[in-house]
């Protein structure tokens, strides 16, 4: 048994310290005000825990009255994956919008606005900007959340973002660390393996994360992935190779020098939880370098914040863990809470406080100069109500199945009248629609085809004599989609496309329209050219 340095109430504040867990409900439960009081110092706020931007004010105003500086973290990346508009769809384009802009001004002022809005309403700390490179386009995660497949493309948006968002008082968390883009696996599902050697990781993988450092952020959230140049046998999150050896250590070292906070991706994660648990890879992320435990998009209750507080005090008394490594992971958080309070106070963004500009405007203009208009032929805008069929693949968990995307909303505003229908998977094995699949043999077969005439003869009558407008989403991951879209455009060549996924196939169509993601701020701009806005 290990003789502690520290009283056991100190142990445990740490153990408290170093997590961050979420909970249900529009208001803190008891048992989470009780629990900061005695130690835990952050909370994480997801979608379910927001209803509107003056009931998340008095929400955090509620963490605040029982910690003052409490971290409250939030997975807000505009785009794809919001929570602060959860409901309603983001008024932010996600990252790829921003990099096929590649204006680093305009995704600073986008970011900052973002920030603005958070900070007003009590939140200090976003699990934002995605670092990663997207260089598998079958990537079924990120996709649209990263800036793009050049490194240096999404290393100067990295960095913009990161200023941006901190300049509101708001720190930045660049993920996922060491890269995530190159996966077919979404680690919410099975763990990925990415078997790029050292090298390639060091142009490219590690690039965007070297400008985030540079560029001040103050935290990096690491990937439950498993990078054999690396680590051959533990994932990042759990690799003290990956969290200490490489992002930890000194430049000079051939590290990369980050002395900020790094945070886990959620625990709960089947990568991570169905190998070696939450309590046991908590135990092993901190060990490994890592200085909180998130945790909560799944696993939100009491039971879960004990369960992880007694596994690393346990961790501690039996030797498994460093009592030094605990507490100095602890004293980082605090530290982020430090600053989050200083930050606040210089930028007058604390609640309640008068501070940056509003910029109501910042991701409309971002995400019209985003899109990229295609058109096969003379192109007549509509000015009658239009039909649109939206072919929709299962969202990933990231992303989530609450949020609307799509034009028929923006579309019926400009054209009133304007009908829609949701068009899913017509294969019987639905491949890409899976954890992990591919696509590749979705709807071919006898009865796969069948399905899929009968769908566009669906579309067909519903629309009737209206223009159709077909919406995709990452239409090269799904042979289904691409299959159904060939069928409508043999029967009605007049068909506007609109891709608001990673636009990876030709344009087709009377017009094609790729956004380049499907915010609710995409889909009008989408819908202003389509009428002729």
């Amino acid at each position: 048994m290990t003789t502690l340095v520290h009283p056991a109430d100190t142990l445990t504040r740490d153990a408290l310290t170093v997590l961050q867990p979420g909970f249900t409900g529009t208001s803190a439960p008891d048992w989470l005000l009780r629990r900061l009081g005695e130690g835990l110092a952050s909370v994480g706020l997801f979608g379910r825990n927001i209803a509107s931007p003056d009931q998340l004010a008095a929400l955090t105003a509620e963490l605040r009255a029982e910690r003052e500086d409490v971290l409250v973290a939030i997975d807000e990346e505009g785009g794809d994956v919001t929570r602060l508009e959860v409901r309603g769809g983001s008024s932010f384009p996600g990252n790829l919008a921003l990099g096929a802009v590649d204006d680093p001004r305009l995704t600073h002022d986008v970011a900052r606005e973002l920030g603005r809005r958070l900070a007003e309403c009590g939140v200090n700390l976003n699990w934002a900007p995605s670092a990663d490179v997207n260089s598998n386009p079958s990537n079924p995660v990120i996709g649209v959340r990263s800036f793009g497949a050049d490194p240096l493309l999404v290393a100067r948006h990295t960095a913009a973002y990161v200023e941006g968002l901190q300049s509101a008082g708001v720190a930045a968390c660049a993920k996922h660390f060491p890269g995530h883009g190159d996966t077919a696996v979404d680690s919410h599902h099975d763990l990925p393996r990415i078997a790029a050697e050292l090298r390639t990781l060091q142009e490219r993988e590690l690039v965007p994360f070297r400008a985030a450092i540079a560029a001040g952020t103050k935290a990096v959230m690491s990937a439950h992935i498993l990078l054999p140049a690396l680590d051959g046998t533990l994932p990042a999150t759990l690799s003290r190779n990956v969290l200490t050896g490489l992002l930890r250590a000194p430049v000079s070292e051939g590290g990369l020098g980050f002395d900020g906070l790094i945070v886990t991706d959620g625990m709960e994660m089947r990568a991570i939880a169905g190998t070696y648990g939450i309590e046991h890879g908590s135990v092993l992320a901190i060990a490994a370098g890592a200085d909180a435990i998130c945790v909560g998009g799944g696993l939100a209750d009491e039971a879960t914040v004990l369960r992880l507080r007694d596994a690393l005090v346990q961790a501690v008394r039996d030797g498994e863990l460093s009592e030094k490594r605990l507490a100095d992971a602890a004293a980082r958080v605090r530290a982020l809470a430090r600053w989050t309070r200083s930050a606040g106070a210089a930028q007058g963004t604390l609640p309640g406080e008068r501070g940056v500009a509003p910029a109501p405007e910042a991701g409309l203009v971002a995400a019209r100069r985003a899109l990229r208009v295609t058109r096969n032929g003379p192109y007549e805008p509509l000015t009658t109500p239009a039909y649109v069929a939206a072919f929709t693949p299962v969202a990933n968990i990231a992303v989530g199945d609450e949020t609307p995307w799509g034009v028929a909303a923006e579309l019926a505003r400009l054209l009133p009248g304007t009908e829609t229908g949701t068009y899913g998977s017509t294969g019987e094995a639905g491949d890409a629609d899976r954890p992990g699949g591919t696509g590749e043999a979705e709807g071919t077969g006898g009865a796969g085809r069948s399905a899929q005439a009968a769908q566009v003869a669906e579309v067909l009558r519903a629309a009737g004599e209206r223009r159709i407008v077909a919406v995709v989403r990452d239409a090269h991951r799904h042979a289904w989609m691409t299959a159904a879209l060939d069928a409508l455009l043999d029967a009605r060549p007049d068909t506007v496309v609109v891709e608001m996924g990673l636009p990876q196939a030709a344009p087709r169509g009377a017009l094609h329209i790729a956004t380049h993601g499907a915010a609710r701020v995409c889909g009008r701009a989408a819908a202003e050219v389509i009428a002729g806005g």
